[in-house]
């Protein structure tokens, strides 16, 4: 397909374009720098929310009933479920989320699996060109569903406008979040399968920690029970996700928030051009495998191999 077909047929909303387009940012394909330009100024239209929490809270499910609320609205759901890289291949190791496959039968859900390619902000680059691509395509929701590893993943923040943090009771979440530095992050907490023992607690920990953490923006992220197996608590969710999108188009803070995002891109993109640039000078492949047999057998150190590299 021509690239100009391609953007054409993307714009007017067509999936397989979509995913072709998501498939060459994925790839690095030669094509994806054509492609976002031309994407980049039709993006802005859809809300983005960002999804993250620690393993076994229950985000799978929770995304699932959230986008079957908001295409029962009537509205177009694109989802993008980032998960933990298989360190060999690169590739997604969960594949499609088996939970959400009868929402992915619906023409007006796309859900897409991308994998960190072993970043541990939990997020690459590719994750938030395709929210992009779906922005531009005019998908009204876009529902970016984090790792959840534990490791920092602050860099959810980077591309949504609202992010909830999703917490379970009884897990020892409280110290982990702290840990994870999700509290300064969080735009609506939620705490999932709020049916079992210790809800209360966590909700008390959770006032308290809030009351301690600092806002730029100054406002207080509501806390949201649910039980997302049994559809309870998701309008409530829904519309804890509108008032913080609501409060952000209000206030000034909204363009600080939008300038950050742009100067991290910055940043994501030239670090990226500038590895792409080392490694394509002549002889650097060669090289990275001997010093990397090197470094390996304790011959020779990390750092001074990185030396000869950029020299």
């Amino acid at each position: 397909m021509k690239i100009a077909d391609l953007i054409e047929k993307l714009l007017q909303g067509d999936t397989r374009a979509v995913a072709r387009g998501i498939s060459w940012v994925e790839d690095g394909s030669a094509n994806a720098d054509k492609l976002m330009r031309a994407v980049f100024p039709k993006t802005g239209k859809a809300t983005i929310i960002g999804i993250t929490g620690s393993p076994g809270a229950g985000k799978s499910s929770l995304v699932d009933k959230l986008a079957t609320l908001y295409r029962d609205r009537g509205e177009k759901i694109g989802i993008v479920a980032v998960d933990p890289s298989s360190p060999f291949s690169g590739g997604a190791i969960l594949g499609d989320r088996i939970r959400m496959q009868t929402l992915g039968l619906d023409p007006n859900v796309f859900i897409r699996s991308m994998a960190t390619r072993g970043k541990l902000g939990g997020l690459a680059r590719a994750t938030v060109d395709a929210v992009a691509i779906l922005d531009a395509a005019g998908f009204d929701k876009v529902i970016v569903e984090t790792v959840g590893v534990g490791q920092d993943e602050v860099e959810i923040v980077k591309a949504a406008d609202v992010s909830v943090v999703v917490l379970v009771p009884g897990m020892g979440d409280d110290i982990q979040a702290i840990k994870a530095g999700i509290m300064e992050i969080g735009d609506v907490f939620v705490i999932n399968k709020s049916d079992r023992e210790g809800v209360l607690r966590t909700e008390k920990e959770l006032e308290a920690l809030l009351a301690l953490a600092h806002r730029y923006d100054f406002w207080d992220p509501p806390i949201v029970k649910t039980i997302a197996t049994e559809n309870k608590g998701i309008e409530e969710l829904s519309e804890a996700i509108k008032s913080y999108k609501d409060f952000l188009e209000k206030g000034e803070k909204n363009l600080e928030r939008k300038k950050a995002i742009a100067k991290w891109r910055l940043i994501e993109l030239l670090q990226e051009k500038l590895l792409d640039d080392v490694m394509s000078k002549n002889g650097t492949s060669k090289k990275l495998e001997k010093f990397a047999a090197e470094v390996a057998e304790k011959k020779l150190d990390p750092y001074s191999a990185v030396e000869e590299l950029l020299k």
